[in-house]
């Protein structure tokens, strides 16, 4: 009988820090919720507290400090060479707060997935919340897409929303962010790993059994 775990489809998440939506994703993956396997996590740091977490849950880490490479070319050569070493179907970020080059986004296309901050197209880059506190917006969330060359670009998969209140400073914001985030990764994890995600012709996400992509608190996903 084959092993039915590894009939799995495989992840690879690439983090810089603390890592909570790879625990997020993990812990789905560990319930059953979310039908895949965690290969592997890999920081762009040599010691971050998200990988001590993922060691701690048997899953197999590196620390790839970007510090160590000349540029970022050579970074990128480095961890596309690593990532392969365990033939992921999919590379997810979580935090990764590395730009990629374009050869190593041409090298996963289609595979490798981002979380961002913000309703994108709006307030790409850094300081998200603080850029919807100062531009007055009513609603603010989170991203997830697929990646491409150009920085928080790409198709976009699924999105989560939460209200901006007037007494909201970024730390606040960022926080209900993050709860949605947590809530939106596992489950594009979960519809990837059952093979429900698909690129159309034209660079828009379908989702199998899915008609709204758009999640607001309370949720349940």
């Amino acid at each position: 009988m084959p092993d039915p775990k590894k009939l799995r489809p495989r992840f690879v998440i690439l983090i810089s820090g603390q890592g909570s939506n790879m625990q997020a994703i993990v812990q789905a993956c560990q319930s059953g919720d979310c039908a895949a396997e965690v290969a592997a996590v890999i920081a762009s740091r040599a010691e971050t507290a998200g990988l001590a977490w993922a060691a701690s849950q048997g899953i197999h880490t590196v620390g790839l400090a970007h510090t160590a490479y000349p540029n970022r070319e050579t970074f990128d050569t480095a961890l596309a060479q690593t990532i392969d070493q365990f033939s992921p179907d999919y590379v997810l970020l979580a935090g990764f707060m590395r730009v990629l080059t374009p050869g190593f986004v041409a090298r996963f296309a289609g595979r490798l997935i981002n979380i961002h901050p913000s309703l994108l197209p709006s307030f790409p880059g850094l300081h998200t919340h603080a850029q919807a506190l100062a531009t007055g917006v009513q609603s603010h969330g989170c991203t997830v897409h697929f990646v491409t060359p150009v920085l928080d670009h790409g198709p976009i998969i699924a999105q989560g929303v939460v209200a901006v209140h007037h007494h909201d400073t970024p730390e606040s914001l960022a926080s209900r962010v993050l709860g949605m985030e947590h809530l939106i990764y596992p489950q594009v994890a979960c519809w990837l790993a059952q093979g429900r995600v698909h690129l159309t012709s034209d660079q828009r996400v379908l989702v199998d059994g899915v008609t709204t992509r758009l999640f607001t608190p309370g949720q349940h996903l």
